[in-house]
């Protein structure tokens, strides 16, 4: 039986489910190809001229410039690409009297998804620096995006980390140039099936266990098919290659971060939900997002400001990002500043004071993403826009960032009425759409952001091996009383009542613990007479 499940049975299995998916499945042989390319360049070329009016030559220039690029380090070479491929780049046309076109090498828009060329390929050879055959290649109109490999989970000697040294070891040694042109990649033993970055380490390989913003999660035998339903439904897959493929505008290292499932199903969520709730048809709430620890919430906020900042109805909206700590302001500003090019706005600030907020604010006409604290906002401020398309994103929305309402606060001479900072902020911004981010939701949370749009809560983060799971062992504690004691510390409440009175009031009766112990040990310490004389 163990015989019958192996590598290339695993593979059969996969192929199928891609073919359920609505993808064109070929073997090796059948691609007609040298093996030094790694483009399937007819592919290419019948896309781009059945898409856009141009000549023959005029697509043979644009599969020239694309192939350019392979000259390149891996790296720059995938950052360059992945850029071409999800934002597209003008084309000079052949003829200088002619237009300059916008050409986008994939077709992004929902309705004519069936216009791009899904392809599936396995056992396909390639050759550069040795011969190498990937169990299985998906081509977008000739361009192989997603590289696959896989191990049986029945043979002892391999393991899915396997799977991922024979990507990032023996291929990127050997076929350097194909993953110059990938998304992402995927590895795979039937039982663990995991997705990410072929610049990531194997730790930041995950699971794609959900299959649709509505159903559950799922693990084991069924995440190999959650996986395929998932991540691979033609529509999905497309806009995680178009918005959920990050790479830092500057950086040291080779870092590219390519989406989890929770963060990209919670950034559609509510990219929906902020725009079916927009002022003036909508109240303004545009929901809630529980998202635990280890759900990556940083991330999350800056594919949701991707996509809001791509989105054409929204006639270039301003983004505010607010938090409620400095060491959470500088956090995000330090990723946000960082991804301009990935946004789509050169405008990303980090406001430093309240005059400079208010400033900003008021001259700000559209667009720009601007990151603050809730503490800026004051009673100052009055209106600063009364424009709907500005988006407040809001971070530990469970605290500050929630209290719109007055409260009192009493004195000996006057009841004062007070107002938090989340007031002023709304005031200021009447019309404006808040989202909130919290890992912890209170009522108050939803009465001001709306009700929880998606959530990913400590299980799911312990199922996706992002947290460790912890356990306890109950035991009961063998407390010896001594009555003498206890008779002593009855005698010593007096002085801990008085003592409690002369320390600004407290009351007794809700006074903590530790402050009863600190009680006890300076009435032992001799202290009875200096708080008999108060």
């Amino acid at each position: 039986m163990a015989s019958l499940f192996n590598e290339k049975a695993l593979e059969e299995a996969i192929m199928s489910l891609f073919e359920k998916n609505g993808f064109q499945h070929f073997c090796g042989e059948e691609i007609h190809k040298e093996k030094t390319e790694f483009l399937l360049v007819e592919d290419l070329k019948k896309y781009l001229l059945s898409t856009y009016d141009i000549s023959v030559n005029e697509s043979n220039m644009i599969i020239k410039y694309l192939k350019s690029f392979e000259k390149y380090p891996i790296y720059e070479a995938n950052k360059k690409i992945s850029d071409l491929v999800s934002n597209g780049f003008i084309f000079k046309r052949e003829n200088p009297d002619d237009k300059d076109l916008h050409i986008n090498l994939i077709n992004y828009n929902d309705e004519e998804i069936n216009r791009n060329i899904f392809k599936i390929v396995n056992q396909i050879e390639y050759e550069e620096n040795h011969l190498r055959i990937p169990d299985g290649v998906i081509y977008i109109n000739g361009i192989p995006l997603v590289v696959l490999e896989f191990k049986s989970a029945i043979n002892e000697n391999t393991t899915v980390y396997n799977a991922y040294e024979q990507l990032t070891i023996r291929y990127k040694r050997d076929i350097p140039t194909i993953f110059k042109y990938n998304s992402f990649c995927i590895i795979s033993d039937g039982v663990n099936s995991k997705m990410g970055s072929f610049f990531s380490d194997y730790e930041f390989f995950y699971s794609w266990r959900r299959t649709s913003e509505e159903t559950k999660e799922k693990d084991g035998i069924d995440s190999l098919h959650t996986m395929i339903s998932g991540l691979f439904n033609k529509q999905r897959l497309l806009n995680v290659i178009r918005n959920f493929i990050y790479f830092p505008d500057v950086t040291q290292k080779e870092i590219k971060i390519v989406c989890r499932y929770p963060q990209f199903y919670a950034a559609n969520m509510l990219h929906k939900s902020i725009k079916s709730n927009m002022k003036p048809v909508g109240n303004g709430k545009g929901g809630t997002y529980f998202g635990a620890t280890g759900s990556g919430k940083s991330y999350t906020m800056l594919y949701l400001t991707r996509l809001l900042m791509k989105d054409i109805e929204l006639k270039n909206p301003t983004i505010i990002l607010i938090t409620d700590r400095t060491d959470l302001d500088d956090q995000l500003s330090k990723t946000f500043e960082n991804a301009t090019e990935y946004i789509g706005d050169k405008l990303i600030k980090k406001i430093e004071t309240r005059s400079e907020l208010k400033k900003t604010l008021e001259e700000t006409t559209s667009g720009g993403v601007y990151l603050t604290t809730i503490q800026k906002f004051c009673e100052d401020f009055n209106l600063l826009s009364n424009r709907n398309n500005i988006i407040c994103i809001s971070d530990e929305a469970h605290r500050s960032q929630t209290n719109t309402e007055k409260t009192y606060k009493i004195t000996d001479e006057q009841v004062k009425v007070k107002y938090g900072f989340a007031k002023y902020l709304h005031d200021s911004l009447p019309n404006a759409t808040y989202v909130g981010f919290t890992g912890t939701p209170i009522d108050a949370t939803m009465d001001v952001f709306g009700d929880i749009i998606d959530s990913y809560t400590m299980k799911d983060s312990v199922s996706d091996e992002i947290t460790v799971n912890i356990t306890y062992e109950g035991r009961a504690a063998k407390v010896l009383l001594d009555d003498e004691k206890i008779k002593e510390y009855i005698e010593l409440i007096p002085y801990f009542i008085l003592y409690s009175k002369n320390r600004q009031g407290f009351n007794f009766w809700t006074a903590s613990f530790t402050a009863w112990r600190t009680c006890v040990w300076l009435c032992r310490k001799n202290e009875k007479s200096k708080f008999c004389k108060t």
